[in-house]
C-alpha cells in the first residue's frame, strides 16, 4: 500500500507541477525566460511525468490563451457552464485541442504571436500511441506487483489521464466553486485550501484578474506553492520572471 500511495501522489505532484510550471506559466502566459537548455529540461519533465496523457506545449500554450480571451463565452474550448458534465467539456477541448496538435484547425493569428515552445521529435514521440500504451503498461505493473488488492486498480485511470484530469478539475472547478476577488466578466473562482494542494492552479479568479502574473495569490491566507519554486529557480540562474 505504501509503495502505491507513493507512486500515486509522486504521479500526481510531478505530473502537476511541470503542467502549471512549463505548459501554463511558461508556454501559454511565458511568465519566465530560460535558456533553450533549461527549456528542454523542462520539455523532457513534461513528458515523462505526463507520460500516457503527456499534452503537445504548442497546442496547449495556443488553447489557453483562447480559454483566457474568450473565458466563459462560448468561444471558450472548456468553460463548464456549456456542458452538462465535466466529461462533456472534456471530450469538447479534446477535440480543440487535437486539431491544434495535427495543425488541421488553425487558431486565430494573435493566439501564436508570442512564444510557443516546440520540439517536433519530442512531441512526436510523446504523442504516439506506441509510447503511450508504453506508459500505461509501467503504470499497470506497478500496480500488479504492488497493489494490495484490485480495488486499488481503481485509481489506475487516472494515471492513465492525469494531464487532462488535472486540467478538468481545474477549468470546472475553477469556474464553478469558490469565492472570487475580483470581478473579471467571467466565472471564474478561488478554493482555498485546494488552490494549495493544486499547487496554485485554482486561483483561477486571481489568475483571471492578471494573465500575466505569476503569483496566483492575493490575500493573505493564500499560497501558490509553484510561484514560490519559482522565485527559487529565479534566485539560482535557472529561470528569469518577468515583472507582472
Amino acid at each position: 500500500m505504501v509503495v502505491i500511495l507513493t507512486f500515486f501522489f509522486t504521479h500526481w505532484f510531478l505530473s502537476l507541477f511541470f503542467h502549471t510550471f512549463f505548459l501554463h506559466r511558461f508556454a501559454s502566459h511565458q511568465m519566465y525566460t530560460t535558456n533553450k537548455w533549461w527549456e528542454r529540461i523542462f520539455y523532457i519533465g513534461t513528458w515523462l511525468t505526463q507520460g500516457s496523457s503527456y499534452l503537445v506545449p504548442r497546442a496547449y500554450g495556443v488553447m489557453h490563451r483562447m480559454h483566457h480571451e474568450y473565458s466563459d463565452t462560448e468561444k471558450d474550448p472548456h468553460s463548464p457552464h456549456f456542458f452538462k458534465d465535466v466529461w462533456g467539456m472534456m471530450i469538447h477541448t479534446r477535440s480543440i485541442y487535437n486539431s491544434f496538435v495535427t495543425r488541421k484547425g488553425m487558431p486565430e493569428p494573435k493566439f501564436t504571436q508570442e512564444y510557443l515552445p516546440e520540439w517536433e521529435k519530442l512531441d512526436r514521440i510523446g504523442d504516439s500511441m506506441i509510447v503511450r500504451l508504453a506508459f500505461g503498461t509501467v503504470y499497470t505493473l506497478i500496480y500488479i506487483f504492488f497493489a494490495p488488492n484490485y480495488w486499488w486498480f481503481l485509481l489506475l485511470p487516472i494515471h492513465f489521464l492525469m494531464g487532462p484530469v488535472q486540467g478538468a478539475i481545474v477549468n470546472w472547478c475553477g469556474h464553478k466553486y469558490g469565492y472570487a476577488n475580483f470581478k473579471n466578466g467571467d466565472h471564474s473562482r478561488n478554493s482555498e485550501p485546494w488552490g494549495i494542494f493544486l499547487l496554485g492552479e485554482l486561483f483561477q479568479n486571481n489568475h483571471h484578474k492578471d494573465g500575466a502574473n505569476p503569483n496566483f495569490a492575493r490575500k493573505w491566507f493564500e499560497l501558490d506553492p509553484t510561484y514560490h519554486i519559482m522565485r527559487l529557480m529565479n534566485l539560482v540562474g535557472i529561470i528569469k520572471m518577468k515583472k507582472a
